[in-house]
């Protein structure tokens, strides 16, 4: 079954890597708040907080799993502490992928990134980032776990 699944990330840091991973065939709709299209973030920064939230928010819409892109300054990032939180209100599967092993675009991999609180304390399942099958697998179990 495909999914419309909603990425967080940090997405100054962490562009790349999440690329390399988000546009598997059998999600479908796969979103992170616009950030296919950088100059919707920027444009948003300059309004403020509410419409960044704002953004967030439209993501979020109709997705049925959250997947965090755990790197190495995403934890604590304020953003995608609201993306967890919304997710969590809408009860959306959660699942953390650790990415620090992907190259960016300069070939260069990342320090291993600290689990995001608010994950820890959901009981969110976290793993390494693997291969596609691997993310497909885990998606449809937190979609599952979700009851969606």
């Amino acid at each position: 079954m495909a999914r419309r699944v909603f990425f967080s990330f940090h997405y100054q840091r962490d562009i790349w890597r999440v690329n390399q991973i988000r546009n598997i065939g059998e999600i479908v709709g796969a979103s992170a708040a616009g950030f296919h299209d950088a100059s919707l973030w920027e444009e948003a920064k300059k309004k403020g907080d509410a419409a960044i939230k704002a953004m967030i928010d439209e993501g979020l819409k109709n997705t049925s799993v959250t997947v965090v892109c755990i790197g190495g300054a995403t934890s604590g990032r304020k953003y995608i502490n609201y993306e967890i939180n919304q997710s969590i209100a809408r009860g959306n599967g959660l699942l953390g992928i650790q990415i620090h092993e992907l190259k960016d675009k300069d070939g260069n991999s990342d320090v291993v990134g600290v689990t995001p609180a608010l994950l820890v304390n959901a009981g969110t399942p976290v793993f390494k980032y693997v291969s596609h099958d691997k993310l497909k697998l885990r998606i449809e179990e937190a979609a599952k776990a979700a009851g969606k």
